[in-house]
């Protein structure tokens, strides 16, 4: 698993990466290839924006939340992410069990 981590318009801190690395870890469970995921955290104003990219098994999942909590946006960001991944996969075992 690689993850990178990209700050914009504020300091780079150790406690947001490992929150979002381990929320991050999670969807590994769903995924057989390792992912690599791309983590842009950026300051407006007075809202903290995230964008989250994962690729893993062939497919591009993405996520861009804003608010005035980072780690509320972290954890809506993610929650997008996994809907993706978990909508991904229903669809690719429904494929599976129904052939046309």
């Amino acid at each position: 698993m690689q993850i990178t981590f990209s700050f914009r318009n504020l300091d780079s801190s150790d406690a947001v990466k490992q929150y979002a690395s381990e929320k991050i870890r999670r969807l590994q469970k769903y995924l057989r290839a390792p992912l690599t995921a791309d983590v842009t955290v950026c300051l407006e104003r007075h809202l903290h924006v995230i964008d989250i990219i994962v690729t893993a098994d062939g497919g591009r999942y993405a996520g861009h939340e804003r608010s005035e909590d980072m780690y509320a946006s972290i954890d809506l960001c993610l929650d997008k992410i996994d809907r993706q991944v978990r909508d991904a996969k229903a669809t690719q075992t429904d494929r599976k069990r129904h052939p046309h």
